[in-house]
């Protein structure tokens, strides 16, 4: 081929398909670099090195940047899982969970912790955690109280089995308030079976809450409300032993006050019978 043959351009077709079929080469080659790693340098790349990880993290949170945050941690526990720093990482997303409002994966990611590392130090705090997540999910005391059982459960598990850390003491205050909600949805329930005259279920209600939840604000009424159904039911001797005992117990009450005129419109005063109620209130106060 002489020189001018070199220098002759490609016809027109001809140039069209050569572009095309380097455009096509191009854009795979980019994908290729884009969405995949394999077969290249970066599927080598050495892992992070731990501590850089777990400081980055500490850096979004710092920033305020939680999803980023919890982000980095995992990649601290994916990475280097069982490490020293996967498990402070392990915390802090359990932390940030939870200060992200995500109380479900506080909840996992705390009983995580707890199952890999239930004799450190941070393991109260784990523990802690699982319960404000299932506090700050206490319903209207008109709902299911099921976050309720579980914050109480939770909360008595710090106390329990950490009661020298430093979340007793809320977790102490968080028992007196949950015990009180659920004490609150026993005496919905029996009010709403009193007033539609279904006086043993109601009555079955308010047991419940004189016997289980005895240091409530709700016991006063309780009391008084079994006089009110036992005198319903014409069950005198039940009615005077639920007076005798709120008398004993709380003689300044209104509820004392208006269980004792119902039973003075019958004829009868507060007198206490024996039975179950005066029983658990008796075996209280020998407890205190």
């Amino acid at each position: 081929m002489n020189l001018s043959e070199r220098k002759r351009p490609l016809p027109a077709k001809g140039m069209k398909l050569a572009v095309v079929a380097a455009i096509l080469l191009t854009a795979g080659a980019l994908s290729a670099c884009s969405h995949s790693v394999v077969g290249t340098k970066a599927q080598f790349q050495p892992d992070q090195p731990s501590g850089e990880l777990y400081n980055k993290g500490l850096a979004y949170v710092n920033a305020g940047k939680m999803k980023e945050a919890v982000k980095q941690f995992d990649e601290v526990d994916r990475q280097h899982p069982y490490s020293e720093d996967a498990r402070k990482a392990l915390i802090m997303s359990t932390f940030v969970s939870y200060r992200r409002g995500e109380y479900d994966d506080a909840i996992s990611s705390g009983n995580r912790y707890l199952t890999l590392y239930p004799g450190t130090a941070d393991a109260a705090y784990a523990q802690y955690l699982i319960g404000q997540s299932y506090f700050n999910q206490i319903p209207d005391v008109t709902r299911d109280q099921q976050k309720t059982q579980r914050a109480l459960a939770a909360m008595q598990e710090v106390v329990q089995r950490y009661p020298d850390s430093e979340y007793a003491d809320d977790a102490q205050k968080k028992i007196i308030m949950t015990r009180d909600q659920l004490a609150g949805k026993e005496m919905q329930i029996g009010r709403y079976y009193l007033e539609r005259r279904e006086y043993l279920a109601a009555i079955n209600r308010f047991k419940e809450v004189t016997t289980e939840y005895q240091d409530t604000r709700h016991v006063e009424e309780a009391l008084e409300r079994l006089v009110e159904a036992n005198l319903a039911m014409g069950l005198v001797g039940e009615a005077q032993t639920a007076a005798a005992v709120l008398g004993h117990n709380f003689p300044d009450s209104r509820w004392y006050k208006d269980a004792y005129k119902l039973l003075q419109k019958k004829g009868v005063s507060p007198q206490d019978n024996g039975g179950a109620l005066s029983q658990a209130f008796a075996k209280k106060k020998a407890s205190s």
